[in-house]
This record gives C-alpha cells, sequence and structure tokens, in this order.
C-alpha cells in the first residue's frame, strides 16, 4: 500500500523540496500551504511527473484548519503515515524592536502550527491497527541550527526554534508507546527565499550588502559551502522511511559542520 505524506509549508523552499522528495520516495503527498495557488503548482508538477499528490490550502495558526488539512489528506489519498510539520516564519527581531503582534504571529506560526499538526496526525494514527512494536506514523518537526545555538538578532524565531526541540521529546516520549516516532530536523544556512531574506534585513541593520549577512551566517559551515534544500529533502527522506525506525525524540542536524554536540 503507498504511504501517505502531509507537508506544511510545503508549496516553496525546504517544504517543497521534502515534498519533491517524498513523491519521489514512492509517498502520495499532500501539499500543504497557505498559498494555495503555489501548492497547486507544485502538486501539478509532481502529477504531471506521474506521482500522487494534492493541493490543500492551509493556516497552520488555525488548529480547525490543520486538522481539516489531515482528514482532506485521508479522505483524498486513502491514509495517513507521515506529518513534516515545516511551515515556519524567521524575520529578524533585534530585541528593543519587538512587538506583541510580532511575538504572538511567530509563535503561533514557528510552535502552534507544530502543536496542531501533532495534534491532528496523531488522532489519525491511533485509528489505524497495530502489531506489537509496529510503528504506525511519524511525527517530523522542523527547528534549525537557531535552535541548537542561539543566533544573534533572532531572539524570537530561534527561541520558536528550541521550543520545536523541546516539544519533539516530550512528544517522543509520550507518543512511543502508540507506535509514533518524533523526530526534528535542523537545516543550517539553506539557499532558500526565507533565508535571503533574513540575510537581508540583517545586513540592513548593520549597514552592509546582502552577501555579507549570508557569509555572517555562512563562515562557520564546516564543509565550506550553503546548503542546498534537496540536502536538507535527504535527511527527512531518512527520518519518513522504515530505517529510522528505532529513532525517536532526535533532532538530526543538517548544517554541514556549523556545530558539533
Amino acid at each position: 500500500m503507498t504511504k501517505v505524506a502531509l507537508v506544511t509549508g510545503g508549496a516553496q523552499g525546504i517544504g517543497q523540496a521534502i515534498v519533491q522528495r517524498l513523491a519521489t520516495d514512492g509517498f502520495a503527498v499532500a501539499v500543504a500551504d497557505l498559498n494555495l495557488e503555489l501548492a497547486k503548482q507544485t502538486a501539478f508538477e509532481l502529477t504531471t511527473a506521474g506521482k500522487q499528490a494534492i493541493a490543500l490550502k492551509v493556516d497552520v495558526r488555525d488548529q480547525n484548519s490543520v486538522t481539516a488539512a489531515v482528514q482532506k489528506t485521508v479522505s483524498a489519498l486513502g491514509g495517513f503515515d507521515v506529518i513534516v510539520n515545516n511551515a515556519g516564519i524567521g524575520p529578524t527581531t533585534p530585541i528593543q524592536t519587538i512587538t506583541p503582534e510580532q511575538f504572538d504571529q511567530i509563535y503561533q506560526i514557528n510552535v502552534g502550527g507544530v502543536v496542531w499538526g501533532i495534534q491532528a496526525a496523531v488522532a489519525q494514527f491511533k485509528k489505524k491497527p497495530r502489531r506489537e512494536h509496529e510503528i504506525i506514523g511519524k511525527i517530523i518537526n522542523a527547528t534549525s541550527q537557531a535552535g541548537v545555538v542561539g543566533n544573534p538578532n533572532l531572539l524570537l524565531y530561534s527561541s520558536t526554534k528550541f521550543a520545536v526541540r523541546g516539544l519533539t521529546q516530550v512528544a517522543a516520549r509520550d507518543l512511543a508507546k502508540d507506535g509514533i516516532t518524533v523526530n526534528a530536523f535542523a537545516p543550517g544556512i539553506v539557499k532558500t527565499p526565507m533565508m535571503y531574506d533574513i540575510a537581508h534585513q540583517v545586513s540592513r541593520h548593520a549597514g552592509k550588502d546582502d552577501n555579507w549577512g549570508m557569509q555572517t551566517f555562512a563562515k562557520n559551515i564546516a564543509l565550506g559551502r550553503l546548503s542546498e534544500p534537496a540536502e536538507v529533502a535527504a535527511a527527512v527522506s531518512f527520518l519518513a522511511s522504515s530505517d529510522s525506525d528505532y529513532i525517536t525524540g532526535h533532532t538530526l542536524e543538517v548544517d554541514g559542520g556549523m556545530q558539533f554536540n
């Protein structure tokens, strides 16, 4: 039977690369994104290539929206095996500039969206019959290297990603008895629109050009280059596969050696 995965924020950047990789791995995929037109475009490209994919609009801040997206995935694709809680935003937030509105927005998306995704996935996973020690569902959450070591000017983003690592560990302990694994992936500096925007904002605050911003983040990468989205997707592919069945509560860093723990 074809396995089914849903990816939030799946229409562009790392999320799109994850969708493409899981489809290549043989998953039927739900491309869930706030931007439905981009999600439809990604799904169309996959179906044109002979893959099974649907597009869904989701606002991860809204618990009901996330629940509905998971339920629609089950109805359309006939099952549910993996959720990748990937949607997130990363504006620069120098300490003295942070507003209550910024705080609420970033935490609702980056943390709340993960919580609602976990809830919705677990509700579906627990409907499945299960043999002893069988893994019946996988939850994969997006954190960041900025959630492993605090990054300057990213107080809100970094703190949300630290939170995702923590809730991943708690959920892994709570759900292990049900045959559900919960892991996270921590990208480093990836060539995505969001990363280029962060670099632009950091550079602007420092009075420098955009390249300075990218190099500020990238200068300590052991492998000496920025990451491609497909390289992050390869790590998610492992976490979604049966090869990782004995791994839970783990954060897999995909940062080219920015830090070692």
